[in-house]
């Protein structure tokens, strides 16, 4: 017992952190899909002329890709620049009807043809730079009008300009009619 304790006092006098103490950053993401009867555009929808949606869904989780990692790495330390950025004009949400799971090196939604990228909703992605909690969350959101991805919905991804896939998640939320709007809005948190 004394020897644990002058060990410990030995990590805290050369500034060494202990595993009691060390948490690790968790990466979280949560999900909302909002449902409008008619067909809206993303403008019509934040302007407030759809109404309130008729039904929303929210979760949480998903699986980050490896290639995504890959991405976000090569922008923050700028080795490749060309590899995109996950800004309004190139993030994309993805939606497919494939409930295949996830594994962390798929680089697309698994559909075979029912799948589709639609691009970012003015003003997203949102985030507050800063030094405190809130920095630590970014939200992406796109709106799928009465044409689009009128079929199962039962996958999401994130993708950039240069199509890297940064997370995949399957879920159930489904059948999109033609005709009808739906909202998918995202927030990933890394803390």
């Amino acid at each position: 017992m004394a020897h644990d304790a002058a060990r410990l006092r030995e990590a805290e006098r050369v500034g060494v952190r202990t595993q009691d103490d060390d948490r690790a950053a968790r990466w979280r993401a949560t999900w909302r899909v909002e449902r409008w009867h008619g067909d809206w555009t993303a403008e019509q929808l934040a302007a407030g002329r759809a109404g309130d949606p008729y039904e929303i869904s929210e979760g949480e989780g998903n699986l980050i890709m490896c290639g995504g990692v890959g991405a976000l790495w090569n922008r923050l330390v700028n080795t490749s620049p060309s590899v995109g950025a996950y800004d309004n004009a190139g993030a994309r949400i993805g939606i497919g009807d494939s409930t295949a799971a996830e594994a962390a090196t798929q680089v697309d939604l698994q559909a075979a043809t029912n799948k589709v990228r639609a691009g970012m909703t003015p003003t997203y992605p949102q985030h507050t730079d800063g030094t405190g909690p809130t920095a630590t969350t970014v939200t992406f959101q796109s709106s799928f009008d009465g044409s689009t991805a009128n079929y199962d919905w039962r996958e999401w991804g994130l993708f950039n300009a240069a199509g890297r896939m940064l997370n995949r998640r399957v879920f159930n939320q489904g059948t999109k009619a033609s005709g009808s709007t739906w909202q998918f809005t995202v927030s990933l948190t890394l803390a």
